[in-house]
């Protein structure tokens, strides 16, 4: 069998291109295992006392930056008033007013609540820029925030429901 040299550099050259593609994607990555060893956050755990702390799944999104499936978090389905609240440590994030449906899979909001969050560049992916968002208290990552949102804003942060729980508004007193 004769291969080329053409050939060889082809693949040589998309082997090198899908190398390059992948740094892009992870380069200048928010480590929030950082945070853990005294980063500049609030609130600062050892690997250990997050794993006691959190279930295996929201270890995984919040700490090691992992992304849980599509379609599969209960609060694509949360339509009530209230506040979702970063997972990790509690701090609201965003406002029920804020969320709508992005038909993306993943709870989605059009703006964070003031001073909630942090954001960082993670690189490129499948040839789009992606940002991570980031709690600003604990350094849980959250999802990603994109520029395809709806009006006022036109931001879509995507984010991972493990991440987040939701806290119902209090019913107004009747008074009586």
């Amino acid at each position: 069998m004769l291969v080329s040299v053409s050939t060889t550099r082809r693949v040589f050259l998309l082997a090198a291109t899908g190398l390059v593609l992948l740094g892009l994607r992870r380069g200048g990555s928010f480590r929030p295992a950082l945070a853990t060893e005294g980063g500049n956050f609030e609130i600062a755990k050892t690997e250990a006392e997050w794993r006691r702390l959190l279930t295996p799944q929201q270890f995984e999104v919040l700490r090691e930056e992992d992304t849980e499936r599509a379609w599969s978090s209960p609060l694509n389905k949360e339509h009530r008033p209230g506040v979702y609240r970063c997972a990790g440590c509690g701090l609201p994030t965003f406002s029920s007013e804020t969320k709508f449906e992005s038909g993306t899979g993943w709870p989605s909001f059009w703006a964070a609540l003031d001073d909630s969050i942090r954001t960082k560049p993670e690189g490129i992916e499948y040839f789009y820029p992606r940002t991570e968002v980031h709690c600003r208290r604990c350094g849980g990552h959250l999802g990603h925030v994109f520029n395809d949102g709806p009006p006022p804003t036109h931001l879509r942060y995507c984010m991972n429901g493990v991440a987040l729980t939701f806290e119902p508004a209090r019913a107004a007193s009747s008074g009586n």
